[in-house]
């Protein structure tokens, strides 16, 4: 079933259940966003838009996170409708949240990398929803994306189910190559759905500048807070 199938369909909002949208307007001005300042690393809430605490030790290879909105409420909700429920036509009205986010917090990055999932994960899921986002922000942005380049070889366990931020920086430390040089000394923007610890999208980002990436940022639909 893919997202032209979804859309034929009526439209319901995830949030309140109005039919029309799958976000309605009412809901998404409730969205929980992300204001400043923040750190300029992990672009978390920073009251000093200095470095935060647990950045100023954190040897990161990604040169910063950026996200529009906390992983709570209706947002968190639309996130597990996309990522489990298949509802695939939601990266449609979410990836246009994305890009209304660029348009007003511009970022680095001349070509758009999905975070990719395990071979394992994608034939139990049949999609990986953060390429979904990629191939339609892509789209409104008119930037290229490039799938199949970033590999996912180990299978870390969820994220969510390991304890400390420093745990889940081994667990995917070394999950991720680049099986050959598209990306070489270009900017990337890498797209995922959601961001716990950053440890993800920083071992994305070593893989890539290891494979010759001039700069990798993460761009997020929404972060734990």
């Amino acid at each position: 079933k893919g997202i032209a199938l979804d859309l034929l369909f009526p439209q319901w909002c995830v949030g309140c259940g109005k039919e029309g949208d799958f976000l309605c307007y009412s809901c998404r001005q409730l969205l929980p966003r992300i204001m400043p300042p923040l750190c300029p690393k992990c672009g978390r809430p920073q009251p000093s838009g200095i470095l935060c605490p647990s950045c100023v030790g954190w040897r990161a290879e990604i040169d910063g996170i950026r996200s529009p909105f906390r992983f709570e409420g209706v947002i968190r909700q639309a996130i597990h409708q996309l990522k489990y429920r298949n509802l695939r036509a939601l990266a449609v009205p979410l990836a246009k949240l994305l890009r209304d986010y660029l348009v007003t917090n511009p970022m680095v990055g001349e070509v758009l990398v999905p975070v990719p999932l395990h071979r394992k994960r994608l034939r139990e899921r049949g999609y990986n929803q953060s390429s979904l986002l990629t191939q339609e922000l892509g789209k409104l942005t008119n930037l290229p994306v490039v799938d199949g380049c970033l590999i996912r070889k180990g299978q870390a366990p969820p994220q969510a189910r390991t304890s400390t931020v420093d745990e889940r920086r081994r667990n995917v430390a070394e999950a991720f190559y680049c099986c050959d040089h598209r990306l070489r000394d270009k900017r990337v923007l890498l797209i995922d759905d959601v961001s716990t610890s950053g440890a993800t999208l920083d071992a994305c980002a070593a893989a890539l500048k290891a494979a010759g990436a001039a700069s990798v940022w993460g761009l997020v639909l929404a972060r734990e807070i």
